[in-house]
């Protein structure tokens, strides 16, 4: 064998021998988990770290990532329980929990938990008002994870949680949803000022009727007060005339009282007598006031005319005697 021959079958051992060392040898990265197969059955699960396995009689077969994972699950056409169109999308996240489930439980988990979160949620769509889809979105969500997870049990896959990210009415259901919008708030702008509106006749009638009140009450304390004011001098003046009348009654007790008051009285009467004559054209007199009056008319100076020609007339009554 020459030389040259040598360096060949070296080279080949080499190659043949790393071959097999790489082949020989695997190192499984964190969070993964390797699925081995022995003659084309299942060998056993390769876990993170160092491992051996034997080469053309071993292989590994699948390799599974056993972090969360991420699914967008396309947008797709749902029909609301009051027959409006719309097109929801979601994001579903889910983790592989059983890495030999996940390999031979199913082909493709991804793409069969993706269909199965859109079928779900068609169908919970359809369960529920196109108004109520917006508010009750967590409840959606929960019936998602609820049905994928478990139909996805076999496959050891774990379904954490589903999210829907749009859901879009069609164009004529948003021009309705907008009108509708407009009313509402239209209906509310009315209801507001209307209620403003009552509540300002409301205050401003419990103004006046505070005002009136108000006004009562000073009238009734003014007409208190003036009750009080007249009382006083009622009282002031009766206080008066009865010193007056107890001054007069002393001095009637004295000498010669009795004179003076019959003297008073009669000046009195004269006075009040001669300013009725003076503003009455026709007197009644007693006859001896008559006389006495005929008597100075006829000796009045310049007085040319006697008692019987004058225009007046004197009715004469003679007076009890």
């Amino acid at each position: 064998m020459s030389v040259f021959s040598t360096y060949i079958l070296s080279f080949l051992f080499l190659v043949l021998f790393f071959l097999v060392f790489f082949k020989l040898i695997r190192i499984v990265p964190e969070q993964q988990a390797w699925i081995v197969e022995q003659f084309g059955k299942y060998k056993r699960s390769l876990g993170p770290g160092f491992h051996l396995v034997i080469p053309f009689i071993q292989k590994v077969a699948y390799k599974q990532i056993l972090k969360e994972e991420v699914i967008d699950v396309k947008p797709q056409l749902c029909i609301t329980q009051d027959n409006v169109q719309v097109s929801v999308d979601g994001i579903l996240y889910l983790q592989v929990v059983d890495a030999e489930k996940a390999s031979y439980g199913i082909d493709n988990y991804r793409f069969a938990t993706g269909q199965l979160a859109q079928t779900t949620m068609r169908s919970e769509m359809g369960k529920i008002e196109l108004d109520r889809t917006f508010s009750e979105r967590d409840k959606i969500n929960d019936a998602i994870v609820r049905a994928v997870d478990e139909a996805s049990d076999p496959w050891g896959i774990k379904v954490t949680r589903y999210e829907i990210r749009d859901i879009t009415p069609s164009e004529t259901v948003m021009t309705a949803m907008e009108q509708q919008v407009r009313a509402e708030r239209e209906k509310r702008a009315e209801i507001l000022s209307s209620e403003g509106f009552r509540e300002a006749r409301i205050n401003s009638s419990k103004g006046d009727r505070q005002e009136a009140i108000n006004r009562s009450r000073g009238e009734r304390q003014k007409r208190i007060n003036e009750a009080d004011g007249r009382a006083r001098a009622t009282e002031i003046v009766a206080e008066a005339t009865a010193e007056g009348i107890e001054e007069v009654a002393a001095a009637i007790r004295l000498p010669k009282g009795r004179s003076a008051v019959a003297m008073r009285i009669t000046q009195q009467f004269i006075s009040s007598l001669g300013d009725i004559i003076r503003e009455s054209d026709t007197s009644v007199l007693p006859v001896e006031l008559a006389q006495l009056r005929s008597l100075l008319h006829a000796i009045k100076p310049g007085d040319t005319s006697s008692g019987s020609d004058r225009d007046e007339d004197v009715i004469l009554k003679e007076a009890p005697r």
